[in-house]
């Protein structure tokens, strides 16, 4: 390793009125999800929806599944959320005794979808005419209510989590506000290369021709922030901007790209190499590639070298698009 007062300054820590974080060069992150779900309860709960006769109101917020975090990047912030809820609501006509009961689901409030994309499931416990019309109420005007409240948690979730996840840089007491930027996902590449593709072909199966692509990169950080980078969901997700199931465990599966490459994780040396079964949801039936990451941290960066064998040669120049350390933004 470098001397003491050698290399990247990047990786130095300098003094600062924090002493950590220099320049907000390193990931951190904060778990939003204990503060999202009381702000979802709060937002929704006991929710007032009136018009033109016509009372509702949600009596109950049933479910609150799912997580969020917040992330600082460089000076970004990053916010992951994903939930799944349900709500109970109740509603009668003006004149009427009778009361409607029924439930609205939504089932993925995330940052991949804009909040007026998000889907919204009505019901009603009964029929009738007066359930219909309130139903049909609920289906029109309560969507558009309930849409408001979950956009004003999305606002203060980054409002909140905002603060702190900035740091100040040397010499600084406070973060200027126009230092700080907001994005869903993104990560910024440092040095790009050409892949190198092996003329050797191979055959498997019912004689399948395959090639070997191989990639070899070069990243301004340390070797284990690749390796996270590669293994965290919310790094992950943040890189393929879609949603991610991952279980990072020799066997564990993975699904990137809305399942368009699934595979499975072989090995796992934190640091140092994964190996995966990666395969493109368009190859033949059952075909998978074998991906080696060799990750080696130097002085004052980290050398990542990539091999994956058994790609099917007609796929080459799609499944290049989708490696990893070839993408348009990382780390």
């Amino acid at each position: 390793m470098a001397k003491w007062g050698e290399g990247d300054p990047r990786w130095i820590v300098e003094e600062r009125p924090d002493a950590t974080n220099v320049n907000n060069w390193h990931w951190t992150e904060k778990n939003a999800g204990p503060w999202s779900k009381d702000r979802l309860k709060e937002l929704l709960n006991n929710l007032k929806i009136t018009q033109n006769g016509v009372d509702c109101k949600v009596t109950e917020v049933e479910k609150v599944e799912g997580e969020a975090s917040a992330n600082n990047r460089k000076g970004k912030l990053i916010f992951f959320y994903e939930w799944d809820i349900k709500l109970k609501w109740e509603g009668h006509l003006a004149g009427s005794k009778d009361v409607v009961k029924g439930e609205v689901h939504i089932p993925n409030l995330s940052e991949e979808n804009d909040v007026s994309e998000v889907d919204m499931t009505v019901t009603i416990k009964g029929s009738g005419e007066e359930a219909q019309r309130l139903k049909a109420f609920m289906h029109n005007v309560g969507r558009d209510e309930i849409r408001k409240q979950l956009k004003e948690y999305v606002r203060s979730l980054k409002e909140e989590f905002s603060k702190g996840l900035i740091l100040p840089k040397k010499g600084e007491t406070t973060v200027k506000p126009d230092s700080i930027s907001t994005i869903t996902s993104g990560f910024n590449k440092k040095i790009n290369m050409e892949p190198v593709i092996s003329t050797q072909n191979k055959q498997i199966g019912c004689k399948l021709d395959t090639k070997t692509i191989e990639l070899s990169e070069t990243f301004q950080c340390r070797a284990d922030e690749f390796y996270n980078a590669m293994t965290k969901i919310e790094m992950v997700t943040a890189f393929t901007q879609g949603h991610v199931k991952m279980e990072v465990e020799k066997g564990g599966k993975f699904a990137l790209f809305g399942g368009n490459v699934t595979g499975e994780f072989k090995e796992l040396v934190p640091g140092k190499k994964i190996v995966q079964y990666w395969r493109y949801k368009q190859w033949p039936e059952q075909h998978f590639s074998e991906v080696t990451f060799t990750i080696e941290e130097k002085d004052d960066h980290t050398l990542v070298k990539l091999k994956q064998d058994l790609v099917p040669a007609s796929e080459v120049e799609q499944t290049n698009e989708l490696d990893p350390i070839d993408a348009e933004e990382i780390i």
